[in-house]
C-alpha cells in the first residue's frame, strides 16, 4: 500500500475511534476540519444523526473578500476559523470538539482563530 493511502486509512481510523469515544450520550457537537491542497473546509456536526449545523470554507466569497492581499493558505484558514465561530454563535453553539486531521499547521490556525472568536474547542 502506498504512503498516501496508508495516511488516509490512519486518519479514518483516528476519526472513527474519536467519534466512538465521544459517544452520542455525551451530546457534544463536532468541528470537522477537512483540507485539500488548496482549500480548507470546516463543519459543525450535530451529535445525533450527523446533521450539519454550520459550515464554512475558503471557497466562499466572504472569505475571499476578507482575505484580499493575504497569500498564504494559513491566513485563509484563520478567516475560515473566524467565520465558523461566528456561524456557531448564530446557531447557538458555544462548544465543539475537533475531529479530523491532526492539530498542526492550517488545522491548528483554523481552530485557534475559532477559539479567539468565542468557540470553545
Amino acid at each position: 500500500m502506498n504512503k498516501k493511502r496508508t495516511s488516509r486509512f490512519k486518519r479514518a481510523r483516528r476519526v472513527r475511534e474519536h467519534i466512538k469515544r465521544l459517544g452520542v450520550e455525551k451530546n457534544i457537537t463536532r468541528l470537522c476540519v477537512n483540507r485539500s491542497g488548496r482549500h480548507i473546509y470546516a463543519q459543525l456536526i450535530a451529535p445525533q444523526g450527523g446533521k450539519i449545523l454550520a459550515s464554512a470554507c475558503s471557497l466562499e466569497k466572504a472569505v475571499k473578500d476578507a482575505a484580499k492581499g493575504e497569500e498564504t493558505k494559513t491566513d485563509l484558514a484563520k478567516f475560515v476559523g473566524k467565520l465558523i465561530a461566528e456561524r456557531a454563535k448564530s446557531a447557538g453553539i458555544t462548544a465543539a470538539d475537533r475531529s479530523g486531521y491532526q492539530y498542526h499547521g492550517r488545522v491548528a490556525a483554523l481552530v485557534e482563530a475559532a477559539r479567539e472568536h468565542g468557540l470553545v474547542v
